[in-house]
């Protein structure tokens, strides 16, 4: 049974890029330097350094370089980025994407099944629970549906993070939790358009095959670089290596060219809205 966009208790965090975090911030505080000195130093910014420092980003190859260079550090941490890379690809979890979502300027969904969970109503995020596990207790299911309607706080801001979402037709065709469950989903995602605040395209069953085949998020940041979040079948891969999320958003921009516009798509939404409520 496919997993529900996200929040997989399947999906570890391996210590060892903690265990980096940690080690760095020993060293720079030996040396008696900031985040953001040390960031000048190796050429991002502090705050960058601060997520390498929780374990919530991985450096890339060429940053860990920098870092043994600013600290003395002899190769420790090149060292360390290269054993972690080659010998854990699969180590973050939604959890980690989660957080960065809440500080993304810009955030892109695709979602080929189902709404993606910032856009979720909490009638169709609980379906969409029980859908995944039929046996799970009354406790349970309802923990997981305020866990998932907790991050649509970032929607708060009339304005920040930009949001755009790349719905598959599939997902407002499927009726998950009945028809009234779908049409109040379909009235929220219309709303949340006509308040401006997110944009919306469908991307149709006439365009084709898909260009993307799986749930993906693509997260931009003021000041630190971009990541992508992919998700399959009880797994899910947090992406920050610059070819790789430029791999991702290429995919991505390939599919919002053959789908749908704006316009086209806030209207397939209202009629469909509409069938169901019939």
């Amino acid at each position: 049974m496919a997993k529900a966009d996200g929040e997989s208790r399947y999906c570890q965090p391996k210590f060892g890029w903690r265990f980096f975090g940690r080690e760095l911030k020993r060293r720079r505080e030996a040396a008696k330097l900031s985040q953001d000195e040390l960031g000048r130093r190796v050429i991002c910014s502090g705050s960058y350094i601060g997520q390498f420092e929780k374990a919530l980003r991985k450096p890339q190859l060429e940053i860990a370089v920098r870092l043994d260079a600013a600290l003395g550090t002899d190769g420790l941490f090149e060292h360390m980025c290269r054993e972690l890379i080659n010998n854990a690809p699969y180590d973050d979890c939604f959890a980690e994407a989660a957080y960065l979502e809440g500080l993304a300027a810009a955030i892109r969904d695709y979602a080929p099944t189902f709404v993606p969970g910032l856009l979720q109503t909490a009638a169709y995020a609980r379906a969409v629970f029980l859908g995944a596990h039929p046996f799970a207790v009354e406790e349970d299911i309802e923990t997981r549906v305020a866990n998932r309607l907790a991050r649509a706080h970032v929607l708060r801001d009339p304005t920040k993070p930009l949001l755009w979402a790349l719905l598959d037709e599939s997902v407002i065709r499927r009726k998950i939790g009945g028809a009234a469950v779908m049409h109040e989903q379909l009235i929220h995602i219309a709303t949340l358009v006509r308040r401006r605040r997110i944009v919306l395209q469908v991307l149709p069953f006439d365009a084709g095959s898909p260009v993307l085949d799986g749930v993906l998020t693509l997260m931009a940041f003021e000041d630190a670089p971009p990541v992508a979040y992919s998700e399959g079948h009880r797994s899910g891969n947090l992406l920050d290596d610059p070819s790789l999320v430029g791999e991702c958003e290429r995919s991505y921009d390939f599919a919002t060219a053959v789908a749908l516009s704006p316009a086209e798509s806030l209207s397939l939404i209202t009629s469909v809205a509409e069938e169901y409520a019939q």
